[in-house]
């Protein structure tokens, strides 16, 4: 799927189909051709409402001019298209406030709306579009450059090409990625961007004392990696940033065994890292001035002889000893590793974590938005504002004094499972805030919740989702380019 900006008025634009807006039910726009058909057949232009005229060509979909609306209405339209023979549309420009937020909303909808894994089907789907053209023409004649267009349609293209491989990625099965396989995808990713990386092996995770992290994948015929990718931009570096992902490339809950409806779907516990992944191609790609690192923590938790066990003591890299009361919560302990390898061999300026981790973010916040969480209520903010500005849904999570003590642990310094079922999302960030530094430059992100979903949803697939990419991202914009380039609501 590509999107391009035409220097021509919408009506001078050939194309096989027109998508066409209903912003806030306004039927009386020269943009609406067909009201009379779109009133016989009850179209009211409700927000997300879809409409397909064959006669016409043309596509209409209610919405308002919130970007995220506009996102999502452009993946309505392209979802309506599916499976059938026109490869070319054309639309209008829609403008609310900032010139180039709704271009790269419209963009973005329209490649990841596109989106479908049919990887392992024998009769893939046929047809559907290939090329959208933008007008040079806005709804309400509010001005912009082409230029400025162009620029933005690109920079959306990268951010949604890259989250659909990620999504590509965590919708692979397990029998096909598990750690040495992922490892070595992320080595072709490397050698094509130009990235340095480092491959770490079981015999290395022992020289490093990742106990943890090498318990949990004890038990797998697929012995774990860690992944350590850097990305350096040419000029300053404004500042140096670790993501670290979850990359359990499969989870059967060890020897505490997950119910079996509960084991389908468990690819998903890769998201965290293959977001990373994304992320730090991402910055690559749209030359971000930052120093991104990121480590992949990949491992299997499965069952054998020498699974680890409830009652095991740990000892993590920083020498922090750990008590395990479920293998189940295994995420927590590669990652308490993975953080301590990032700040040793890295010393960030900002440390991101990652993770599918926790059932209970869902129960808390929903399927569909993230976890926030941290000890720094300013940096919070900031990445729900980013989550805001980049179409990602995001809340916080709290803590408080209290919580702590339900993870101290009799006889370690610490226990991977808290003593209450409440507060899990929270207690298992605080988990990970014991093997965190600066508590202050450390933001947790539980995308337990968005990562994955049985049923499409906006512009998501069924399937992975791709979470994590697009809210770091924007953050990292927000925070080390907008601010100096003076660009408009960090758009």
């Amino acid at each position: 799927m590509r999107v391009e900006i035409a220097d021509k008025r919408l009506e001078e634009i050939s194309a096989d189909i027109e998508i066409v807006f209903i912003i806030d039910k306004n039927f009386d726009h020269p943009w609406v051709k067909d009201k009379e058909e779109l009133e016989l057949l009850g179209f009211k232009g409700e927000q997300d409402e879809v409409l397909f005229l064959p006669s016409s060509r043309r596509v209409y979909v209610g919405t308002s001019l919130d970007s995220q609306d506009i996102r999502i209405a452009t993946a309505k339209a392209i979802r309506a298209l599916r499976g059938k023979k026109f490869k070319t549309a054309k639309a209008g420009v829609y403008i609310q406030n900032c010139p180039i937020t709704n271009i790269k909303a419209f963009a973005e909808g329209a490649i990841l709306g596109s989106y479908s894994f049919e990887r392992y089907k024998s009769k893939k789907t046929e047809g559907g579009l290939e090329t959208i053209y933008l007008a040079n023409e806005e709804y309400s004649n509010k001005s912009f450059t082409l230029e400025n267009a162009q620029k933005s349609i690109k920079e959306a293209t990268i951010l949604a090409e890259i989250t659909n491989s990620v999504r590509d990625i965590v919708n692979t099965p397990p029998n096909e990625i598990y750690p040495e396989t992922f490892a070595q995808m992320a080595k072709e990713v490397a050698l094509e961007e130009n990235l340095e990386i480092k491959i770490l092996d079981e015999n290395d995770l022992k020289q490093e004392g990742m106990e943890a992290f090498l318990a949990v994948g004890r038990a797998s015929s697929n012995p774990p990696r860690l992944v350590h990718l850097t990305y350096k931009p040419k000029g300053e570096v404004k500042a140096k940033i670790a993501i670290v992902g979850k990359g359990l490339t499969y989870d059967s809950g060890g020897l505490n065994l997950k119910p079996s409806e509960h084991m389908v779907t468990m690819k998903l516990d890769k998201s965290g890292a293959s977001s990373a992944l994304g992320i730090v191609r991402a910055a690559k790609k749209l030359e971000l001035p930052v120093e991104v690192h990121a480590i992949l923590g990949l491992a299997e938790n499965m069952v054998g002889g020498n699974a680890y066990k409830p009652d095991d003591i740990l000892r993590a890299k920083n020498g922090k000893t750990i008590e395990v009361r479920n293998t189940d919560a295994e995420g927590r302990l590669v990652l308490a590793d993975c953080l301590c390898y990032a700040q040793e061999k890295v010393n960030p300026d900002y440390l991101i974590d990652i993770a599918t981790l926790t059932g209970a973010s869902m129960i808390a916040l929903g399927r569909y938005t993230m976890g926030v969480m941290g000890f720094n209520d300013e940096l919070k903010e900031k990445f729900l504002k980013a989550g805001e500005a980049s179409g990602e849904l995001a809340a916080t999570l709290p803590f408080n004094r209290f919580l702590p003590k339900l993870i101290e642990s009799k006889v370690a310094d610490v226990s991977n499972l808290a003593s209450s079922r409440y507060g899990g999302a929270i207690t298992a960030a605080l988990f990970l805030g014991e093997f965190v530094e600066n508590r202050d430059r450390w933001i947790h992100l539980d995308i337990a919740g968005p990562a994955y979903s049985e049923e499409e949803w906006g512009y998501n697939p069924v399937g992975a989702t791709g979470a994590g990419v697009r809210i770091v991202v924007k953050w990292i914009q927000k925070e080390f380019v907008f601010k100096h380039h003076g660009e408009k609501n960090g758009s």
